[in-house]
């Protein structure tokens, strides 16, 4: 059991060994970090802002003879709630783990600690050539220990993978206060469990990372950006899968459906046909000598007697225009409902037309609109239902069809979330994926790096207990 309020002498053990203005208690400064993007919102007792991986030691250390809550929090970009601190105690914010530890081009990698951002990785590296591949929308402000804790990972993940196929190894200190390190400095390495990637993902349940070794990718000498407008969702995914099956792998494949093209029309710098039903932006990098080429092979995978418009962007000013609408959506969307759900679903790529056909049912069944897009050459579609929360009708009609789109994906062989993780948003229907074996195993392993449960509590699996 954990506590919510704090005891005077866990109060003064901090004090002794951080400064004052590494600990905030007043409930006005404390207040802010209690939410994530979700909206969703609890108030901790207290913040404490390490600058080292002793002071993260010592935190975790205090926080198990207490029996207090802790749960390590970024930049707060998350959507599921996964930082918010449902039993209050304490968050440990990586803000001031900031440091860039180490880089090392000749052996392509860069050692940070968690609360670098993602773009100050990308700057640091850009000048020995190479980049870090995770892209999240948000990566100008999103930390590096929040790709971790979610496995985080954007559009370059269709030919460059996710966290976890770019992290060689972790510092951490686990729930029991133990000091560990996983994984290796070198591109090979099976010694041991892979414990790298069981923390990449774990959002905090299991271990507190304070510091990662990330592999680095070769920058591509140029790049191709193309707009495909087709009139109806069938043949958009049609030629996502034409596309994935052929040797051209594009660093980018982006669908969105027709409610997200007519919600974006005055947000945007591209004009659109009027009976487009679908558009894929698709990316292809590497030489310039064989960019043309790559072009061409995309451009015949994407043939279809629904096709509307083909264009290349060549330039790094229509590529730009080509990304800002990619990226208005989701801030359009939250002008039009700030409170809506947003889910990132994921299934087969021959499915994609299924699972859409299905939300247009749903939404017409329960009389809530729903916008797509996402990264379709992994199938991972993010499903905005746009609702009123205020308005109880609208609520009760948001969730039943949110339950109903969980249902939905898994019978199309898919799973519940691609990149935002599970958090309290997907927390009570993790068990509608994961069989109850393999839910009880996960508990155990829980239970072996966080025997007293401070880590994050009330995250990750239902509440059956």
């Amino acid at each position: 059991m954990t506590h919510s309020v704090l005891n005077p002498a866990f109060i003064e053990a901090v004090e002794k060994f951080l400064s004052k203005d590494q600990i905030l208690t007043d409930p006005a400064d404390v207040w802010s970090y209690g939410y994530d993007n979700s909206r969703r919102h609890t108030s901790p007792d207290m913040v404490v802002q390490p600058t080292t991986h002793e002071q993260v030691h010592k935190i975790v250390s205090l926080c198990n003879e207490y029996k207090i809550a802790l749960t390590a929090r970024g930049r707060g970009t998350g959507t599921t709630g996964a930082t918010v601190p449902l039993q209050a105690g304490v968050i440990l914010s990586t803000e001031r783990l900031n440091k860039i530890i180490k880089i090392d081009p000749a052996n392509r990698y860069i050692v940070v600690e968690p609360g670098v951002t993602n773009q100050q990785v990308q700057d640091a590296v850009k000048e020995y050539g190479f980049f870090w591949p995770p892209d999240p929308t948000s990566s100008a402000y999103c930390s590096v220990g929040g790709n971790l804790a979610y496995n985080s990972a954007g559009p370059r993940t269709i030919k460059y993978g996710t966290p976890r196929e770019n992290t060689f190894g972790l510092r951490a200190v686990t729930g029991l206060a133990e000091e560990i390190r996983t994984g290796v400095y070198t591109s090979k390495g099976v010694v041991g469990y892979d414990l790298t990637r069981l923390l990449i993902g774990s959002e905090g349940t299991l271990a507190v990372i304070t510091e990662a070794t990330l592999k680095l990718t070769p920058l591509a000498e140029s790049k191709r950006t193309m707009q495909v407008i087709y009139a109806d969702i069938e043949s958009a995914a049609k030629a996502v899968s034409a596309i994935m099956a052929q040797p051209t792998i594009p660093c980018a494949l982006e669908f969105i459906d027709g409610n997200a093209i007519d919600m974006i029309r005055d947000y945007s710098e591209i004009s659109f046909p009027k009976n487009a039903g679908a558009m894929l932006m698709v990316e292809v990098d590497g030489a310039e000598i064989q960019l043309n080429h790559s072009v061409e092979d995309i451009k015949s995978a994407c043939q279809s007697n629904s096709l509307l418009d083909f264009k290349v962007a060549n330039t790094e000013e229509k590529i730009n225009a080509l990304w800002a609408t990619r990226k208005a959506l989701s801030p359009a969307l939250r002008n039009i409902s700030p409170k809506k759900i947003n889910e990132d679903v994921v299934v087969p790529v021959s499915n994609i037309p299924t699972l859409i056909h299905g939300l247009e049912k749903l939404s017409a069944q329960y009389n809530i609109p729903i916008v797509n897009f996402g990264h379709a050459g992994n199938g991972n579609i993010h499903v905005n239902l746009l609702f009123n929360p205020d308005d109880e009708l609208q609520n009760k009609n948001a969730h039943l069809c949110l339950d109903d789109v969980f249902d939905l994906v898994l019978e199309l062989d898919g799973t519940l979330s691609g990149e935002h993780g599970v958090g309290l948003e997907k927390r009570d229907f993790v068990d509608r994926e994961i069989e109850p074996v393999t839910l009880a195993l996960m508990k155990r392993i829980k239970k072996e790096f966080d025997p007293n449960g401070i880590l994050n509590p009330g995250k990750m699996f239902p509440l059956d207990d």
